[in-house]
């Protein structure tokens, strides 16, 4: 979709329907920032095509069955979780949030919520003025730990996502998904964790992000996912490249 089309949909939705004022300015301010991706940074980057017919399948079976056994692992203790967090801040403890996977559809997305009920609604953490202001304490703890992306078990199941693979993105990211629609980042399902996850994770830039998608597929396979896997523990532990709010500038910003 151009940027005269984007603009040109702010009003309305697909069904028609009228989209809150806070979307209009947020997709405007999208549309708008055409600064976000330095292209000097991305214009050496080149289709990727994953051509791997028999790890594609093997790895979605290991998807389902590893995610299935962690589904039943952590069912009690998040019973446990579920209980803490109504206590802490009563209302849903599951929160979920449209992203974009495999082929550049939408799917509805599976996280603990880590956020007040009060929270203003539509906005990522960036988004929000003084997100510290907002995240529960016990949020503040399921996000460390990234015990807040645990749900997402559900979606690796469903077949949304895999283990590994780039992370899914909102929908309103505009730049960074233009990019990975020409490198070929969505012939592939967005993961639970995966290389950007293990080099900065919040601290990453756009541009890095996309780069680090693109080495994904250029080294497709189960040696790859492996290293990913054993290389994500020590960063969970560490609650390496964890920051609340972080919010990504621009060359000329940070001149």
């Amino acid at each position: 979709m151009s940027m005269v089309q984007n603009k040109a949909c702010l009003n309305k939705s697909e069904e028609g329907l009228e989209i809150p004022q806070v979307v209009q300015d947020k997709m405007a301010r999208s549309v708008n920032s055409a600064g976000k991706i330095d292209e000097q940074a991305v214009n050496d980057l080149k289709f990727v095509n994953v051509t791997s017919r028999e790890y594609r399948v093997i790895k979605r079976a290991l998807d389902i069955i590893l995610s299935a056994i962690g589904l039943v692992v952590i069912a009690v203790p998040m019973l446990i979780v579920f209980a803490i967090m109504y206590i802490d801040d009563p209302g849903q403890v599951l929160f979920s949030q449209y992203r974009v996977g495999l082929g550049g559809r939408r799917f509805k997305l599976y996280k603990l919520r880590t956020m007040r009920c009060d929270t203003p609604k539509y906005l990522s953490t960036s988004e929000v003025d003084d997100p510290n202001k907002y995240i529960t304490r016990v949020g503040r703890v399921l996000r460390k730990w990234s015990i807040d992306e645990l749900p997402q078990l559900i979606n690796i199941v469903k077949g949304d996502m895999s283990i590994v693979g780039p992370r899914p993105l909102i929908s309103d990211e505009y730049e960074i998904h233009e990019l990975r629609f020409k490198c070929g980042v969505y012939k592939v399902r967005p993961g639970l964790t995966g290389l950007a996850q293990i080099n900065g994770r919040d601290t990453v830039t756009p541009a890095d992000k996309v780069r680090w998608d693109v080495k994904y597929l250029e080294n497709f396979g189960f040696i790859t996912d492996a290293k990913i896997v054993l290389a994500t523990i020590p960063k969970l532990f560490g609650a390496s490249g964890v920051v609340e709010g972080f919010k990504h500038t621009t060359e000329n910003e940070r001149k």
